[in-house]
């Protein structure tokens, strides 16, 4: 093979042939590099003696001379260079450069009579010819095998890396995406794709099916073939899971979906016999686990049934609920009131004591409901009866504080910690995840304290619940609070609505509205949108909210005059947010944050630096979302953050472009290679916006918005707003949006599980059954008939 794959190049190509200089830049995590070579050899036009080359590729030897296939492009600030899309090093092609390079230091142990009798007995093709097959070492004469095996691994870990490539481009795929393929795969690559190419669908991240049937049909694996057919089950049900949310798949639904997805890249007629085989096996295997009509990935399904089993381990704790007579709960209740004057209602005051008598307790409701005065309560009263210090500093480096509060995002946690004057952190801070763990990583994990707030639940996916409560100490209360009329997790499953419907975990629902600050219309106006109403006035004028007429291509005009507005007023750029739910369009968020930074932060005379990436250029000054989770530099999906400065390579030590962003004062670095990490936030998402609050919230909503809108996502718009809200757009659009309820509901089985003795999935999550015959005979729960979900777990 390695033969061919050299063959691959296409001298006719532009290509420049160079001896490494200098490593200019290197990531190990990608394998993006630059490069300083002597060019030796070039067919394009450029005839410079060096040449800087960049692209995807291992850190290079010194010295060592490399075939780069690209093309020359000026980069406007750092010149010439030439973007290498394929590279391989130079082989010695004559009889003395083969000894030379076996005899190097690079194979340690081989002298110059040990290369002279490789190349006498395998001739000038002799690197190739081992590499194809290191059985050919067998003909040396007087070669042991240890030292056969030693040429043969040097050989493959220095050449064989530039092989693959080859052939993955090949294949169709890109430096970028082949770097990775690798980095899964290493040495064993080319092996296991063509063994079977399907794996890359679940083992590396930027493949879909489509570019893996591509792979597939081209090496004459199509069709039915197993391999296919069960990449296709459990690439389908990774999609209903991650993008849709929802828990388990129904065995009906996803043969469906499978049998449209092999069809749709290949015409040939697949029987649903066919794909239910292959799920069985898939069952067989542990690959997917099956219960009842249902299927699911096995993390969520044990994910599910860990929940279960956490939640009623801590509910089997009953000492709290006698652990005070209700006379000293309520004199203590008195003294605080007096003590931070304030005056509690008959509802704030039962979840209080609820939340002090239970092991795991529920505090839900919208905005205005008094949530955060009865969570300040709870930790005031805890504090007086249990007779502990809110003080850390009365605590030892060994003795940890009592009271623990922990929300799904940096913001929301900092919320939090102003509320109570106490510290929070994100979920992921507390159980110390890094970022690197697999989502099944059983690794032991406990929280320590004697309270646990978490705010923001309605956030959290049934993965990171888990992980949670399965971290949480039999000898620890759980207060759990959230609003359920806001959006979902972004991850599967639906954890907090779950559990309040269950009506197994105590649950105090706050319905008054006490933060009423002269009427708040914005308050009033989400409590009307969570009963699917909207009041005949939407266009009224109030104090605090308005709404502005206007279609979707006046949207970036009318968004630009609100905000001029508001920044005249002295409002800043971090004071105001605009919310939309979609990218894309003439309403869109990119086309909002490219109006957005040229009034919130200009630069008309560049006097200040710029750094150009793609389609967006970043600026001192710039309002920026961190889009991925980044916990060993305490960053999270979702948080926002100021760009405070920028670096151009030739003003550092690593001669790279770099943009420091601070978030609340933590600092973060990112290179070009990790900018696809952030984005500007002057006009952010509204899934994104979840746990933060903004003195003045701007929402457009348009027509063009029709396959997004829904009550909870307009609703957790709007309940970001501190002090103002602007609607802006088509009132007929808003009124859809709060009437369309979410016809998606997830399908889950917490709370069905929660319930004693019944595994009945609760009607209101059943999709409506299909009817087909065919598939009736061929669900492939059929197969699995007899079996618990208890049999699954050893596989």
């Amino acid at each position: 093979m390695g033969n061919e794959s050299m063959d691959l190049f296409n001298e006719e190509e532009p290509y420049i042939k160079g001896r490494h200089i200098v490593t200019i830049f290197h990531n190990e995590d990608n394998m993006y590099s630059v490069v300083r070579v002597r060019v030796e050899e070039t067919n394009t036009a450029n005839k410079e003696k060096e040449a800087v080359v960049t692209g995807h590729f291992p850190k290079m030897q010194d010295e060592d001379t490399y075939i780069f296939h690209g093309k020359f492009k000026e980069h406007p600030r750092f010149g010439m260079q030439f973007l290498a899309d394929r590279f391989k090093k130079d082989i010695p092609q004559t009889k003395q450069g083969i000894v030379h390079y076996l005899s190097s230091d690079l194979f340690s142990g081989v002298g110059k009579r040990t290369a002279e009798k490789i190349v006498d007995t395998l001739g000038e093709k002799a690197i190739s010819k081992i590499m194809n097959d290191e059985s050919v070492l067998q003909e040396v004469p007087k070669l042991s095998q240890e030292k056969a095996k030693h040429i043969y691994d040097v050989l493959i870990e220095h050449q064989g890396l530039e092989r693959i490539m080859v052939h993955l481009n090949d294949w169709g795929f890109g430096p970028q995406l082949s770097m990775k393929i690798y980095q899964q795969y290493q040495e064993a690559t080319l092996e296991i794709l063509q063994k079977n190419p399907y794996q890359l669908v679940y083992h590396v991240e930027g493949v879909g099916f489509g570019k893996a049937d591509e792979l597939g049909r081209h090496l004459g694996l199509s069709g039915k073939h197993p391999d296919r057919i069960k990449a296709a089950c459990l690439f389908c049900l990774q999609q209903l899971s991650l993008q849709e949310g929802h828990v388990y798949a129904q065995s009906k639904d996803l043969l469906i979906k499978v049998k449209d997805l092999l069809q749709k890249h290949q015409p040939e007629q697949i029987e649903y016999a066919d794909i239910s085989n292959q799920l069985i096996e898939l069952h067989e295997e542990g690959k997917v686990i099956g219960e009842e009509k249902r299927i699911y990935m096995p993390s969520l399904y044990f994910s599910e049934k860990g929940l279960v089993t956490n939640i009623n381990r801590l509910l089997s704790h009953k000492e709290y609920e006698d652990q005070f007579p209700e006379s000293e709960f309520l004199l203590a209740l008195g003294s605080l009131e007096e003590r931070l004057g304030v005056s509690y209602a008959p509802s704030q005051k039962e979840a209080i004591q609820t939340a002090l008598t239970s092991s795991v307790m529920i505090l839900t409701g919208g905005p205005g409901t008094g949530k955060t005065t009865v969570i300040k309560g709870i930790v005031e009263l805890y504090s007086e009866l249990h007779g502990v210090s809110l003080d850390a500093d009365a605590y030892g480096s060994e003795e940890p504080f009592p009271i623990v509060l922990a929300a799904p995002t940096g913001r929301a946690a900092k919320r939090m910690s102003e509320s109570t004057g106490l510290k929070a952190m994100t979920i992921h801070r507390l159980l110390g995840f890094t970022g690197q763990e697999e989502l099944e990583d059983d690794e032991e994990r406990l929280v320590s304290g004697k309270l646990l707030i978490v705010d923001e639940m309605s956030m959290v996916d049934t993965w990171l619940a888990n992980q949670l409560l399965q971290a949480v100490p039999d000898t620890m209360q759980v207060i759990i609070v959230g609003d359920q009329d806001q959006l979902p997790s972004v991850g599967p499953g639906q954890v907090l609505q779950d559990l309040i419907h269950s009506k197994l975990v105590p649950t105090v629902q706050l319905t008054d509205i006490y933060r009423q600050e002269e009427g708040s219309s914005i308050i009033e106006l989400a409590h009307q949108m969570k009963e699917g109403k909207l009041p005949q006035d939407l266009r009224k004028q109030h104090a605090d909210r308005s709404f502005i007429a206007c279609h979707a291509s006046q949207m970036d005009a009318v968004v630009g005059k609100v905000v001029t507005n508001a920044m005249n007023k002295g409002y800043s750029a971090r004071d105001i947010q605009v919310l939309a739910p979609m990218y894309r369009g003439p309403a869109g968020i990119d086309r909002l944050n490219k109006v957005l930074q040229e009034l919130m932060n200009p630069n008309p005379d560049q006097s200040r630096k710029e750094l150009k990436w793609g389609d967006i250029v970043y600026r001192i000054g710039d309002k920026v979302l961190q889009l991925v989770n980044q916990p060993e530099s305490h960053v999270f999906n979702g948080d926002m953050g100021e760009v405070i400065s920028i670096f151009y390579a030739k003003e550092n030590t690593e001669k790279q472009d770099m943009v420091l962003v601070s978030f609340d004062g933590v600092e973060v670095t990112y290179t070009r290679q990790d900018l696809n990490q952030i984005t500007h936030a002057f006009c952010c998402s509204i899934h994104k916006s979840q746990g933060s609050e903004f003195p003045i919230v701007i929402l457009p909503v348009v027509k063009s918005y029709y396959r997004m809108l829904r009550r909870n996502l307009l609703y957790t718009a709007i309940t970001r707003s501190k002090r103002f809200l602007i609607m802006c757009g088509e009132e007929e659009a808003f009124r859809f949006g709060v009437e369309r309820k979410d016809d998606a509901a997830r399908l889950t089985t917490l709370r069905a599980k929660l319930a004693e003795g019944t595994l009945e999935v609760p009607a209101e999550s059943k999709p409506e059954e299909s009817h087909n015959e065919d598939i009736e005979t061929a669900d492939p729960m059929v197969g699995m008939k007899g079996l618990s979900p208890y049999d699954f777990m050893e596989a």
